[in-house]
């Protein structure tokens, strides 16, 4: 029995020395003359491994709260659909391994330690594009009680399906999606800080003197199945809608300017060669200015803004704008060998085109009888024959006579009155042609006018209802 004794008290000494000194290691915590504040982080960190998630029960899982606050909207990238953002992360989650009585450490509840000593979820945003420059914020703040306190500001440069459709008018709705990248739901699940209703109307540190107007956060919870094991993810939607006045004053008014100068150059009259020369000016103003604003217009794979397909509707207006005046002009260009005006053209003119013009202008200048100018023509010819040779000499004194009646007996005519009575024939002949030709013109210049002012009002018609339909879509598009 005594011989048993010295290997007992072999076996039990290291026990009892353990004891003592763990007993001994207690009371240095609580009763040593250093300061609380690292006292309580050597006995916080002395046996902790950060590489375990930290639960006393490994089936219950940690419940991560989070929360965002978007700060600024730094850039949107149509391009690229990529959205630039600045935001204020916030997460807590329960730490049973960080747990203390504040009486043994000086009435200590809150303490700010490493992150890097501790354990972290691995929460990420699915759509993470870059890494961003985010400062390294390398604490944290734990309770008493044993919660996590972890706060730091993201510049977070996601992925975003950009809608540039409704541009300069355009509202963009990008998701940044937080969920664990490894742990399932039976080990980390993720819920929201604050209600939802806080989360939407929460700006009070947005910036908001950009180009992009923050409407509003929305939150949605969502557990989703991959490989038969379920997820936890939290969805935080910023909705933001662009400024569009700089576009309007910068894109917008320009052009309408353009196009209401080329409404105004339809005054100039047809028969000037000024209104060509004007619309080509506009013509090439505009592609100028198209030009210019070709940077500003944002750019995608799959789609063009509907201000694109304005700019490129107004430039076909122009075009055919220049093309109706190049048809007047040259309809009411004087020319020598001018057809005259088709009876049918000369009837649809003046009576259904712009009637109350058109009758003026025709009983102002209205053409002679053609059995007058024939009257005439033979009136000439006889006289010519009177002083024609083969016909002997001719009496120049007669009485007036209508169409058609005898000749009186016409006395001998010399030489040179019959040569004077020749040339007056000719240049009465000549003037008669002249006339002719002017009253043609003059018809042309009618059926112009009654043309151009028709093409005048169908143009005006269809630049304002195009007009009226864009104001119309881009109001809906807006209020909704």
């Amino acid at each position: 029995m005594l011989s048993r004794a010295p290997s007992l008290l072999a076996f039990l000494l290291p026990t009892l020395l353990a004891q003592g000194e763990a007993r001994h290691h207690g009371g240095l915590w609580t009763h040593s003359t250093r300061p609380a504040l690292l006292r309580l982080s050597d006995y916080l960190l002395a046996n902790y491994d950060k590489g375990v998630r930290p639960v006393r029960d490994w089936r219950r899982p940690t419940t991560v709260s989070i929360d965002v606050i978007v700060y600024a909207i730094l850039s949107v990238d149509e391009k690229n659909q990529v959205l630039t953002t600045y935001i204020w992360y916030r997460q807590y989650w329960t730490d049973e391994f960080l747990q203390w009585d504040p009486g043994d450490f000086d009435n200590i509840t809150k303490l700010s330690i490493p992150t890097d000593s501790i354990w972290v979820p691995d929460i990420l945003i699915n759509e993470f594009v870059d890494v961003g420059k985010s400062p390294n914020i390398p604490y944290v703040y734990v309770r008493h009680h044993g919660e996590v306190q972890n706060y730091k500001p993201l510049h977070v440069v996601t992925a975003c399906s950009l809608d540039i459709y409704n541009f300069p008018f355009d509202v963009q709705n990008c998701s940044l999606t937080f969920t664990s990248w490894l742990h399932t739901i039976q080990d980390i699940n993720i819920s929201l800080w604050r209600l939802p209703e806080e989360v939407k109307s929460d700006k009070s540190v947005f910036m908001n003197q950009g180009e992009w107007e923050l409407l509003g956060v929305l939150t949605q919870f969502r557990e989703f199945m991959e490989s038969s094991d379920s997820y936890a993810e939290m969805k935080f939607y910023v909705v933001i809608r662009r400024r569009p006045l700089f576009y309007a004053v910068s894109l917008l008014l320009p052009s309408i300017f353009l196009m209401v100068m080329d409404i105004v150059g339809f005054y100039l009259p047809p028969d000037s060669g000024e209104r060509v020369s004007f619309k080509i000016t506009l013509l090439l103003g505009y592609s100028v200015f198209l030009i210019i604003v070709s940077d500003t217009l944002p750019a995608t794979a799959i789609g063009t803004p509907l201000i694109g397909v304005y700019f490129v509707v107004c430039m076909a207006l122009l075009v055919l704008s220049l093309a109706e005046t190049i048809l007047i002009v040259r309809l009411v260009h004087k020319q020598e060998l001018q057809r005259p005006v088709p009876a049918w053209l000369r009837h649809l003119a003046p009576d259904r085109l712009v009637p109350p013009l058109c009758r003026r202008g025709q009983s102002a200048s209205q053409r002679p009888p053609a059995t007058s100018q024939a009257t005439k023509t033979d009136d000439c010819s006889d006289m010519g024959n009177r002083c024609s040779p083969r016909g002997g000499p001719r009496d120049l004194e007669g009485t007036p006579r209508g169409r058609g009646s005898p000749l009186p007996a016409p006395r001998e005519a010399s030489p040179a009155a019959c040569a004077v009575l020749r040339e007056l024939s000719s240049i009465r002949h000549l003037l008669e042609r002249r006339e002719e030709g002017r009253e043609v013109a003059r018809d042309w210049l009618r059926v112009g006018s009654a043309l151009d002012r028709l093409l005048f009002r169908i143009y005006l018609l269809v630049v304002l209802v195009y007009g009226a339909t864009l104001v119309a879509l881009w109001s809906i598009w807006q209020c909704s």
